[in-house]
């Protein structure tokens, strides 16, 4: 999937994935990873989610890595923060308060970019990628983010009647990614009302990584 797919997504408003509210899975489990407050959290592929504001509110540090520079401009703007923006390399950093975002292709980050890292919140980048380039992904992710404890948002469905994104993720997909680094939990399922855009019933799940040697 190429970068221009996301871009234009941006560009011409079809972005059918953003939450205008905090996603339920956040707002109920996130405690779950029993991070201190001021800990520094991760959104790979995070857009303008709405889930930045209130990781905020509740006094933790983000670090985002988002494609889209539209993205990361209303961001701000709904915050109402004004970034200092620095050109670091091929990615670009905005920053502000307890807030850091870098604007580019996200296997270009580094350990050094995003710094140390307490969790990873992963909503919507797993599910984002294409089957191909989920392995390279979940091993990246793993590289420059050590097993920092995961809260993952994944979705399953019949492939063959809807293309992605989001795409399925099976419960054995994850496993195969991360159960040799980390102990898996499912702590909720639900069934997605009304079927996932709209058109094919489909099950979203928030699942608990914690580091597999603690």
């Amino acid at each position: 999937m190429e970068a221009s797919f996301w871009h234009q997504k941006w560009e011409r408003g079809e972005i059918a994935f953003h939450e205008s509210e905090a996603n339920p899975f956040l707002v109920a489990h996130f405690e779950n990873l029993n991070l201190a407050k001021d800990s520094r959290v991760f959104l790979p592929l995070c857009g303008k989610t709405r889930d930045f504001a209130w990781l905020l509110t509740f006094g933790y540090r983000v670090v985002g890595a988002e494609l889209s520079k539209l993205a990361v401009d209303e961001l701000f703007k709904e915050l109402g923060l004004e970034p200092k923006i620095s050109i670091e390399g091929k990615l670009t950093r905005y920053s502000a308060k307890d807030i850091d975002i870098l604007v580019g292709d996200v296997f270009d980050l580094s350990t050094e970019d995003i710094g140390t890292i307490s969790a990873i919140y992963d909503r919507a980048a797993l599910v984002a990628l294409p089957a191909d380039i989920r392995e390279r992904y979940t091993s990246h992710l793993m590289n420059i983010c050590g097993t920092a404890p995961q809260l993952l948002i994944t979705y399953e469905y019949d492939q063959r009647l809807m293309d992605g994104p989001p795409f399925s993720v099976t419960e054995n997909e994850v496993k195969r990614h991360y159960g040799a680094a980390y102990r898996l939990r499912p702590v909720e399922s639900k069934n997605i009302e009304g079927g996932l855009k709209g058109e094919v019933a489909a099950t979203e799940t928030a699942w608990l990584l914690q580091n597999a040697n603690k």
